[in-house]
């Protein structure tokens, strides 16, 4: 295209998720719900693993920085959605996007990357139990967590630059209630070939790193825990891992549906719906799956609640 008829864009105007007035209350009202649980829940998850020494392992430390992950990329989406809800003016600056979008994206890679880290995590400790601190030592959780976010930064970085180094010149209006990937290619007036190829290749090759992490760990997980002579001693490692698997079915199956099925299958309105799931939903479910139906999580919490009522 000529880049002489590309317009110089200051802002964006977010559509937002429905114009339908008498559902705008009611949505406002039901995700303003949904995000202080996110809040309290994720806060409480990292306040309580901070304070009890029982919470002191590899497993809880990875567990804090899932819910600072899910803490911080629905903040970069959720307080924005509530306000365009009730807002007649859904504007957004070009660089109010750009953070938007690349603290969405980072935080969002960051827990892709987690959730593999946790699985070996997992693998660890059921493998070789007695030389589970030695092998999970402090200083190796922080280079596997340094490994995490140096990962979802060079993808978020990528995406970010040649995103907002489009030229957009069809329109500023955003068929979304946040700065997403595939409604903003909608609105670019240049050639987004690179933008697919680096979606399939960096971020593929982050859900490539995700997913493979996540099947060698279970696959030496379930041959672990096979050898184990005991049914309850099988039981009790298979349900240590139950809350991390049905964290990692969830997350994983929407950001695949979300960002790797054909374009010939693209709704915004399926977009917006799969969206908010992964944005606002997962975020709140993580804290209740991995609180209730862990017995360490849950005993701490009634610890905390004696020393609250003898005080």
């Amino acid at each position: 295209m000529d880049e002489g008829n590309c317009s110089s864009i200051t802002e964006f105007i977010l559509l937002g998720i429905t114009d339908d007035p008498s559902m705008k209350v009611v949505l406002f009202t039901l995700f303003l719900i949904i995000y202080l649980i996110i809040l309290v829940a994720n806060i409480g998850i990292i306040v309580l693993i901070r304070i009890d020494p029982q919470l002191h392992t590899p497993m809880y430390f990875f567990l804090s920085h899932l819910s600072f992950s899910d803490l911080c990329y629905s903040t970069a989406v959720g307080p924005k959605m509530l306000v365009d809800l009730l807002a007649k003016y859904k504007s957004l600056s070009f660089l109010g996007c750009a953070l938007q979008f690349f603290f969405t994206c980072i935080f969002i890679d960051a827990e892709c990357v987690l959730l593999a880290v946790m699985a070996f995590d997992r693998y660890k400790a059921i493998s070789n139990p007695l030389m589970y601190v030695v092998d999970m030592s402090s200083r190796f959780c922080y280079q596997l967590l340094s490994g995490v976010y140096v990962l979802a930064m060079i993808d978020t970085l990528m995406q970010t630059i040649i995103t907002f180094g489009l030229c957009f010149c069809r329109s500023n209006e955003i068929n979304h209630f946040f700065c997403d990937l595939p409604p903003i290619l909608l609105l670019s007036c240049s050639d987004i070939y690179v933008n697919e190829l680096a979606l399939f290749v960096f971020s593929g090759f982050v859900e490539l790193c995700t997913i493979s992490g996540l099947l060698v760990s279970y696959s030496y997980i379930i041959a672990s825990v096979l050898k184990i002579s005991s049914d309850e001693g099988r039981f009790k490692a298979f349900s240590t891992c139950a809350s991390h698997l049905t964290a990692v079915a969830i997350f994983q199956g929407t950001l695949l549906f979300m960002y790797f099925r054909p374009s010939s299958s693209y709704s915004l309105d399926q977009d917006k719906t799969t969206s908010l799931f992964y944005t606002l939903v997962i975020p709140m479910l993580n804290p209740l799956i991995y609180s209730l139906r862990n017995k360490d999580v849950k005993e701490a919490l009634n610890k905390l609640r004696n020393k609250r009522s003898f005080k």
